[in-house]
């Protein structure tokens, strides 16, 4: 994936799709003061280089019933990179997992799980979690409330 230097205009692009990704283009070149075609071109660029990820759409968690945000520590009984590759491949497969980081420190690995609350994530830990290959210890913590949740970064 070829690395492009980001100058003041696609940082500005960037800045506005982060917020409104639904923009038009030809909302989104008036606003960065360029026209719709080198607009577009521009934002082709991004996608193609990587730089733009994906599109989505951020859900309100409460509204479709998996209020619960469980982040779940992991440390597996080896750091052998071919049990790590298959812890990783596992992981990603249960549909509540939101996140998973390999991390340096006490655990190997921190999950971001959703779900409707207590019974649910017993569900999930019995169903995908305790059946994670490699692993040698769980640790649950259980979100009290979000404080803040970004969908965007700020670009220097």
């Amino acid at each position: 994936m070829p690395t492009i230097a980001l100058d003041a205009l696609d940082r500005a692009i960037l800045t506005l799709l982060q917020q409104e990704g639904r923009i038009t283009n030809a909302d989104l070149a008036s606003r960065v003061h360029l026209s719709a075609s080198a607009c577009l071109r521009r934002v082709k660029r991004l996608e193609e280089s990587g730089i733009i990820d994906r599109y989505a759409a951020v859900l309100n968690r409460q509204a479709i019933g998996l209020p619960t945000s469980v982040f779940v520590e992991v440390s597996l009984s080896s750091q052998h990179e071919d049990l790590l590759d298959e812890f990783e491949s596992v992981v990603m497969n249960a549909p509540e997992v939101l996140s998973c980081h390999l991390m340096a420190g006490a655990a190997d690995y921190l999950i971001h799980i959703v779900c409707d609350g207590v019974e649910d994530y017993e569900r999930i830990h019995r169903s995908h979690l305790a059946q994670l290959p490699h692993v040698m210890r769980l640790r649950s913590s259980f979100a009290i409330r979000n404080v803040g949740d970004r969908t965007h970064v700020e670009l220097r």
